[in-house]
């Protein structure tokens, strides 16, 4: 492989950990359809079908590859976001000041300018008189 090709990624799926996610889409259709095939029971019994189907499929998702690297993922993720060094409240402060004034002066600055060519385009050159 050269320098310059890009690195090709592989994504190793087991029959096992694709049935794994089949059944996990099943039980949320599943848990879909029964909420609605339910429809002349009670509220309580339809929503509580739904979610502990909907957590089933959760928690077979989860046990499946792709779950697993997703937890993997955000724990990641997790540590990352602890290594960052966040500013201090003054120096937020500070910076929420400066983007307010920067915006201020950008403002004017588009508004004279806008200003100017009205002037120039309207009056210099086409001559009309508001």
């Amino acid at each position: 492989m050269s320098m310059n090709a890009p690195a090709s990624v592989e994504t190793v799926s087991t029959a096992a950990d694709k049935a794994k996610l089949a059944a996990a889409g099943l039980l949320v259709v599943g848990g879909i359809a029964a909420f609605y095939l339910l429809g002349q029971k009670d509220m309580w019994l339809r929503v509580v079908t739904l979610l502990v189907l909907l957590a089933a499929a959760v928690a077979m998702f989860f046990v499946s590859e792709s779950g697993r690297q997703l937890i993997a993922f955000g724990r990641d993720a997790t540590r990352e976001v602890r290594k960052v060094v966040w500013p201090s409240r003054k120096e937020a402060i500070q910076m929420t000041g400066y983007v307010f004034a920067f915006v201020v002066v950008m403002a004017l600055f588009l508004w004279l300018t806008d200003k100017t060519l009205e002037w120039a385009l309207y009056d210099l050159i086409l001559g009309w008189k508001r």
